[in-house]
């Protein structure tokens, strides 16, 4: 995953705008993040995997499945379903991975590191 367009010394915080959403692309999931997020959605891990989960474009695993044009899944309108749950990667951004151009799109606000924070 890459970064770009990051401001040094900086951390951003996320104002679930979902821009980060609606972009195309493998949301990679961990076996641990399944769980948690069938048991969120009050579901069976089989459940959830036939219903919003697909095989990796790489078959090393599972990735949420995308809606026409690119969007997860898992938003509804302009908020995320799982949002308590979600997985890290969407956790991460923009600090982990972004994408080219998401400074345009991202409503993630930033803040000076503090010490002992990465």
């Amino acid at each position: 995953m890459s970064l770009y367009d990051m401001e040094p010394g900086m951390k951003y915080h996320c104002q679930r705008c979902t821009e980060c959403c609606k972009w195309p692309g493998e949301v990679v999931l961990e076996d641990h993040e399944i769980d948690s997020i069938a048991k969120y959605l009050g579901m069976t891990v089989y459940e959830f995997i036939a219903e919003y989960t697909d095989l990796r474009a790489n078959r090393a695993g599972l990735t949420l499945q995308e809606k026409e044009g690119g969007a997860c899944v898992l938003l509804d309108g302009d908020a995320c379903r799982i949002n308590p749950v979600k997985p890290e990667q969407c956790a991460a951004f923009p600090n982990r991975w972004n994408f080219k151009g998401w400074r345009e799109k991202c409503e993630a606000v930033a803040r000076p590191v503090e010490e002992g924070e990465r």
